[in-house]
């Protein structure tokens, strides 16, 4: 099971308590108390196909049944990631059916028999079937325990003041003796606080239920190690072409930029000596022209560093690199840092393009006048949100999103993009990360805001 990725309400993860989203979690609960009944139907389907197995018929049985379960087990992990933002690993696909040969004639039987031996064979199944016999009496006796408050108190708040009279001798709720005005009070809020409890305690219980879901569903060991494998490979791949698009560019900025203008410096040169004999105000505005190549070339040199590896950001570190975007942006832009120190140069270098690359993109598309960048290190990670008032919607398989992603796939890191429609849009990285060295930036461990053009407070 994999940590959250979704952007919530409050810092601690964990969305604010209202009214309705109480109630709403209260029918979750029922929910996954009625799904139980299913969840219980098909792991009895998959058991009987398995006990059926060696008259041969559980051979035809199973496949159905297991695809039966996966579904449902499926839509237990959408459910979590949805309801509390816990992301559940699913296994593997489900051994798919074998193709017929083309040289025999179609056995269907023979291709259940064969995808029966792999679902056997299959560490997701049998999650999913361990799953199955835990969830009912586990999973949604746990969901129950909200649903069962919220009603029991319904019945206290709303029934007894109507039904106590029509009882001559009296009825007990809970502990209370309901045979009095005074009792059918009592009795009337201690439904109110039973109900009270169950819309509280309603939102804990689908995090624990998710939770404990994740424990039983997530993908096994194995899977898990496959897919961090094939995670490396593609980064590794990534970062190959990242390097080899960066030197093409470099050659092509070299051979159209400096190359060039240094050529020209030199055939100027050459012309500018010939002309000192012969007619020296000639060679001296070519000499003009020959300082003012080398000044242009010098610049295109700078930049083309500046694209590679920022000196600010070499020499001063990552708060005091961001600022000088912010310098340099269009947009009012606040810088606030929180950084212990010094980080590893791959992740300041990766976090400052990041960072340059969410500030390009709330310049072309946001349409918001400022934008505010915060940047800390906490629990071990570089930790930068880029937020801005613009029109929101932003397209998270977006070109640039994207290369963002590709930049910090590397690291281990992660984008988490919040852009309703209206605003605001809320874009949050992280990179694993150490804090290397004391802070030499002059911004580092302050939230003091950065200077900005167009206002006056910064």
């Amino acid at each position: 099971m994999t940590e959250p990725q979704v952007d919530m309400a409050q810092g601690d993860g964990r969305p604010g308590f209202s009214l309705k989203g109480a109630l709403a979690d209260v029918g979750r609960c029922q929910l996954l108390s009625l799904a139980a009944l299913a969840v219980a139907g098909a792991g009895a389907l998959v058991i009987g196909a398995l006990l059926l197995l060696p008259i041969g018929i559980g051979f035809l049985l199973l496949p159905p049944a297991a695809a039966a379960l996966r579904r449902i087990s499926d839509r237990y992990r959408a459910w979590a990631a949805r309801w509390t933002g816990t992301v559940i690993s699913p296994p593997r696909p489900l051994p798919p059916r074998p193709l017929p040969s083309r040289s025999a004639p179609p056995d269907r039987s023979a291709g259940r028999h064969r995808q029966a031996r792999a679902l056997l064979g299959d560490d997701g199944f049998w999650h999913d079937l361990r799953w199955a016999w835990a969830e009912p009496w586990t999973g949604a006796l746990l969901a129950a325990v909200p649903l069962a408050l919220v009603e029991y108190g319904l019945f206290g708040a709303a029934v007894q003041p109507f039904v106590w009279r029509l009882l001559g001798d009296g009825n007990w709720y809970a502990f209370i003796l309901v045979d009095s005005t005074p009792t059918m009070l009592a009795a009337l809020l201690l439904g109110l606080g039973f109900i009270a409890a169950g819309l509280k305690l309603a939102p804990a219980t689908l995090r624990v239920h998710a939770r404990w879901s994740g424990r039983l569903l997530a993908a096994p060991h194995t899977t898990e190690l496959v897919r961090r494998i094939e995670h490396l490979a593609g980064s590794r791949a990534d970062i190959l072409d990242v390097q080899a698009t960066e030197l093409r560019r470099i050659e092509r900025d070299l051979h159209d930029g400096a190359q060039a203008r240094l050529v020209a410096l030199g055939m100027t040169l050459d012309e500018a000596t010939r002309l000192l004999d012969r007619d020296l105000p000639a060679a001296r505005a070519l000499l003009h022209e020959v300082r003012a190549t080398s000044q242009r070339a010098l610049q295109d040199l700078r930049e083309l560093v500046h694209g590679v590896l920022p000196p600010i950001l070499a020499d001063r570190g990552l708060g005091d690199a961001v600022r000088s975007l912010a310098l340099d942006s269009h947009l009012d832009v606040r810088v606030e840092t929180a950084l212990p120190g010094r980080l590893p140069a791959p992740v300041e270098s990766a976090g400052y393009f990041a960072v340059a690359e969410l500030l390009a993109n709330a310049a072309k598309h946001s349409g918001a006048p400022e934008v505010h960048i915060h940047l800390s290190h906490t629990d071990g990670a570089l930790r930068a949100t880029v937020t801005d008032e613009g029109r929101g919607g932003a397209d998270p398989d977006g070109s640039g999103l994207q290369g963002v992603r590709r930049r910090l796939d590397p690291f281990d890191g992660t984008l988490v993009l919040h852009s309703p429609p209206g605003g605001p849009t809320t874009a949050t990285l992280e990179i694993p990360c150490a804090s290397s060295s004391p802070k030499t930036s002059s911004s580092s461990g302050t939230d003091s805001p950065a200077p900005s053009r167009n206002t006056d407070s910064r």
